[in-house]
């Protein structure tokens, strides 16, 4: 008996260490996960636009977050959930300082591709599309495969070959590792003139099952607005992007070569724009982009300088003419990817 007694014992003891060392490693894990700079709600600040033209891409998407964050008291605790997840998953802890690429002081660090030890290889996104005009069908189907292939090229290419001399960007340029699909295309005739960016075209014609599908909605928005997206940790009833339809495939012109899809569905897959939305003082929460005071619109000469280091102007997430964006970074596909892994916030979109 007494033997007995002393094995249980021993056995409760190893036990209890167990979960003291779980606890230990728990709090270890923790504490690496650095959460000071978290910010969601911005102010909003202007580009620096092109000099001859001063025309700028409008995109929405932080002004929508910041309509949503006060409306939805509840919003801040999931996207700070989502960010969280995010770090402990690539093992962030917020932007380092760096001396890499930009040719002008450094400001970026690089990063490992490998960071994330992923086994998800290539994720396939299934797409659904809703068209939303007076006439749906003046969004042609050639339209939208052009559409899907500017997709599927962005999240894939490289393009070092489109850097220019004097800077070492071609580090940090990088295949996402994302592929897109048509799940479905459906054309809605309404008469209404423009659909603003209160997400009544969704409330309008609902997502499809959003959990699983991107969905993205083409229509008028008005007001010279490109697109919006939502961010992973909204609802699911406005979850998606929508483009205005002089934007979405390749249609010509300035914004015209597909790449406010790239932006936004970049916003939908949890980056930020690459100035952070604050200038110098907050940032996009990625190692191996340089700080910048601002957005840059039109075709920027290289450099183009601001906190002390040059901006990547061709990065997707600025607010650059659609040929003048060409490249995300190994710090913007960890982020990601990171989503798609067990408990991120759209891993059951990865088909796991």
């Amino acid at each position: 008996m007494k033997k007995v007694i002393f094995g249980l014992l021993i056995v409760a003891g190893t036990l209890i260490g167990c979960q003291e060392n779980s606890s230990d490693m728990t709090n270890e894990l923790q504490s690496k996960v650095d959460m000071s700079d978290f910010y969601v709600f911005t102010d909003e600040y202007g580009s620096k636009g092109d000099s001859n033209t001063k025309e700028s891409r409008e995109c929405h998407s932080m002004n929508v977050l910041n309509r949503q964050l006060k409306e939805n008291s509840g919003l801040y605790k999931k996207m700070y959930d989502v960010e969280y997840n995010t770090r402990k998953f690539i093992g962030a802890k917020g932007k380092p300082t760096g001396t890499g690429g930009g040719g002008s002081g450094g400001g970026d660090s690089d990063v490992d591709v490998a960071i994330v030890p992923d086994n998800l290889g290539v994720i396939n996104i299934p797409v659904y599309i809703h068209i939303v005009y007076p006439n749906a069908n003046s969004i042609s189907n050639a339209q939208v495969s052009s559409q899907m292939d500017v997709l599927n090229a962005d999240f894939t290419n490289t393009n070092v070959s489109q850097l220019p001399s004097g800077t070492n960007f071609a580090n940090d340029a990088t295949n996402a590792g994302f592929s897109f699909s048509l799940a479905g295309t459906f054309r809605y005739d309404d008469p209404k003139a423009s659909w603003g960016t209160n997400n009544s075209v969704k409330a309008a014609y609902p997502p499809i099952t959003p959990e699983t599908h991107l969905n993205i909605w083409v229509c008028n928005i008005g007001g010279g607005i490109l697109g919006y997206a939502q961010f992973p940790g909204g609802a699911a009833s406005t979850d998606g992007v929508v483009l205005g339809g002089e934007y979405f495939g390749v249609t010509g012109g300035v914004y015209g070569a597909g790449r406010t899809a790239t932006h936004e569905v970049g916003h939908y897959f949890n980056l930020r724009h690459i100035w952070g939305d604050g200038r110098c003082r907050q940032d996009d929460f990625v190692a191996d982009t340089p700080s910048s005071d601002s957005s840059n619109g039109g075709c920027p000469t290289f450099p183009s300088v601001s906190c002390k280091t040059a901006d990547m102007t061709m990065n997707y997430m600025d607010y650059t003419y659609d040929n003048c964006m060409y490249m995300f970074t190994d710090g913007q596909r960890n982020r990601m990817r990171a989503l798609f892994a067990p408990g991120g916030a759209r891993f059951l979109m990865s088909g796991s």
